[in-house]
């Protein structure tokens, strides 16, 4: 007779196994800052490491004290949430703004709140998983259209017509392929078929806009883009997240969104962290110039290189290697070389898709761009070498 536990040993051994034998195996790796080159990470404008974030860090924590005690709807909202809220509101040019701890919780909460088995959404293929778990935790009916096609979304709309609310999702900037949404035109279909449109713009906040209000921001209006999702963990250098929109969806969602309802607040240091990163995104905002400029000089570089670079003028520039072995082969001889570079394969992206995911940051030196570029070009020598010996 077998033990108590016993089939809960063997099916985690037997699917460690499975991941092990696909080549998907994931592990960690503790770093040190500035140990190595990243050339992984989201601190797309270098803020993260600003002694003025940690220092605003710091005095937050003296003044409210170090972790935020309780949920919001208890005792845990502060003054400095709501200046942050209001801020947020004031960036992206809507009433209101609600915090959440991250953007995964942020996503799941507004779907949870906004959908149910009458809604049906529409989602983008290459969606983040955070908003495919939450219409599907949701219990909501969902249909996927082929990534950044307006057409088949307008033939999915069409057959839908009456048929309960609808809700179109999508991300700003797509974290795996670093493409921009088209977001007029979501928004232009969206409104003739009487859906709301909700925008995740994870990675586009910072980085783009004129003021660095994102790919939505002011430009895109509360009444084309009526849900806006944003990071603060990315280009911003801080933590957490949140919704934007009209006073009546924020209100909506501190009364039914359960990842807000059941969560402690987001520590107070952290909110003071992140309205400093705001005042620097106003402040310095050749912070985004000089990003912009790495990429392009990236970009054309690698092009002269013969790297099959996706087509991408975001700071997440995807090297589309294909097999997850080779993928993995890069990433090792990068390490060996001090760089992180972050290595992508399925089920994150889909088979024959596995990628390098190169990510660039306004805190990247030109010595910095000439040492990835020269390992990149020397990883191609060497799997150029590699498959002939295969073939001979």
């Amino acid at each position: 007779m077998a033990a108590p536990g016993d089939s809960w040993a063997t099916w985690l051994a037997g699917r460690s196994s499975e991941h092990r034998a696909r080549g998907l195996w994931r592990t960690r790796r503790s770093r040190v800052p500035g140990a190595v080159l990243d050339f992984a990470g989201n601190d797309y404008l270098g803020l993260a490491g600003d002694p003025r974030l940690a220092e605003a860090q710091a005095e937050g924590a003296r003044h409210y004290g170090a972790g935020g005690r309780a949920s919001h709807l208890v005792s845990g909202h502060l003054a400095v949430h709501e200046a942050l809220e209001h801020r947020l509101a004031t960036l992206t040019g809507r009433p209101a703004a609600l915090l959440f701890s991250t953007g995964y919780m942020a996503n799941l909460g507004t779907l949870q709140a906004l959908c149910d088995s009458d809604t049906r959404v529409f989602q983008d293929r290459l969606n983040h998983a955070s908003l495919i778990d939450g219409a599907r935790l949701a219990g909501a009916r969902s249909r996927r259209f082929h990534h950044g096609d307006l057409g088949d979304l307008e033939r999915l709309l069409a057959r839908a017509a009456d048929d309960g609310r609808r809700l179109v999702v999508s991300d700003g900037v797509f974290s795996m392929d670093g493409d921009v949404a088209d977001i007029a035109g979501l928004a232009a279909t969206s409104t003739r078929h009487g859906a709301w449109l909700m925008v995740d713009d994870a990675h586009g906040l910072g980085v783009l806009g004129e003021a660095g209000d994102g790919c939505v921001g002011r430009a895109h209006g509360i009444e084309r883009v009526p849900v806006l999702v944003g990071t603060l963990g990315k280009a911003l250098g801080s933590a957490g997240a949140f919704v934007t929109g009209s006073q009546a969806l924020i209100d909506h969602l501190i009364q039914f969104a359960r990842p807000y309802i059941y969560t402690t607040a987001q520590p107070p240091g952290v909110a003071a962290t992140t309205l400093k990163a705001l005042e620097l995104l106003e402040a310095e905002p050749e912070r985004r110039d000089r990003l912009h400029t790495r990429i392009r000089r990236f970009r054309k570089e690698a092009a002269t290189l013969g790297l099959p670079l996706a087509a991408s003028s975001t700071p997440i520039q995807p090297l589309v290697l294909g097999d997850s072995q080779r993928v993995m082969c890069w990433a090792a001889w990068l390490a060996e070389r001090g760089m992180a570079v972050g290595a992508i394969r399925e089920p994150t992206v889909p088979r024959g898709q596995a990628r390098l995911r190169i990510t660039l940051s306004a805190a990247h030196t030109d010595a910095d761009l000439d040492a990835l570029l020269e390992v990149l070009a020397d990883c191609s020598t060497r799997d150029a070498i590699a498959e002939g010996e295969a073939i001979s």
